[in-house]
């Protein structure tokens, strides 16, 4: 009898869920970056477990929202895990131990105080779901096991996993645990289909994660890439045009890069990616624009699923 359904990971913004996510999915579904809110929209991500299929939503990061688009992520990110099947609360288990260090990063305090958001939220819920420990590489398994203690008291959690989503370290187990969880039913989606996107917003998504690769340093967290066209041609290739969206004119050169080589990087790489998952050529085109309220236009938001009104 085979077996479908949904797992939602929910968690801190860059606890590493859209790396666990293609990582379940043994393909890219999602963006990783060293940005941290890099995923906006949850990903649906199709993994194969012996009989069952689990469809992945990997949801945006939870966290104390402060703008519309805060709002409407964390809406998104709270209905996936309410939707779903089985939903996994993974906690970036470094941070959880680097922040009662002397000199820990506020980034570190940051993640603490948004894993102790969702921890009420799960109990203003009702809910039971795993504890997937994350970033085990070089812990002790003692310090582990504390973090571990401590959470599982708080009382939302059914059970724990020691995971590494970067190596693989203890996936599998999760993985076989999820697909016990999924329903039993007929398949929701082809066996070898590993995403449900749009080639449209995935093919914005690559740029984007290329765009936070090259210039995470300089351009804070404030840019957006929408596909404005996608044809078809005859000869087979995919011509494809988008535009980047940043909030200031000083944010533009940053983008551009001297003589436009940032720009001609990213679109070089987006490019490469967009071949390979499509298995045509493409031609794709950049422009950068300046719209200090992009975070404002209502069609952003319902291109990728957001409720713009919360």
């Amino acid at each position: 009898m085979t077996r479908a359904g949904f797992a939602a990971v929910i968690g801190a913004p860059n606890a590493g869920k859209s790396t666990l996510t293609n990582r379940l999915v043994g393909a890219k579904v999602s963006i990783v970056t060293q940005k941290v809110q890099t995923t906006r929209f949850p990903v649906r991500g199709v993994a194969m477990e012996g009989e069952a299929q689990i469809v992945l939503v990997d949801t945006p990061g939870i966290f104390s929202p402060r703008r519309r688009l805060d709002r409407a992520m964390i809406r998104s990110a709270w209905g996936g895990a309410a939707d779903a099947d089985a939903v996994v609360h993974l906690v970036d288990v470094q941070a959880e131990l680097a922040s009662g260090e002397p000199g820990g990063k506020a980034a570190d305090r940051r993640a603490v105080h948004d894993v102790q958001t969702i921890v009420e939220g799960l109990k203003a819920a009702g809910a039971k779901v795993i504890l997937a420990l994350n970033k085990i590489d070089g812990v002790k398994r003692e310090r582990m096991l504390a973090v571990a203690q401590a959470l599982f008291e708080t009382g939302v959690y059914s059970e724990v996993f020691m995971i590494s989503a970067a190596d693989g370290a203890g996936v599998g187990d999760l993985k076989r645990r999820l697909a016990e969880l999924m329903p039993e039913g007929p398949f929701l989606y082809p066996e070898d289909q590993t995403a449900d996107i749009p080639v449209r917003l995935l093919a914005a998504e690559m740029t984007r994660e290329k765009l936070y690769l090259r210039v995470h340093e300089e351009l804070p967290y404030a840019a957006a890439v929408e596909t404005t066209s996608l044809q078809e041609r005859k000869d087979g290739s995919v011509r494809i045009e988008q535009t980047i969206y940043v909030e200031r004119e000083s944010q533009r050169p940053i983008i551009l890069g001297k003589n436009g080589q940032t720009l001609k990087w990213i679109g070089q790489k987006s490019r490469e990616e967009l071949i390979e998952l499509l298995e045509r050529p493409v031609h794709l085109f950049l422009t950068v624009k300046v719209d200090e309220r992009w975070q404002d236009r209502r069609e952003l938001y319902s291109d990728v699923g957001l409720d713009y009104d919360v």
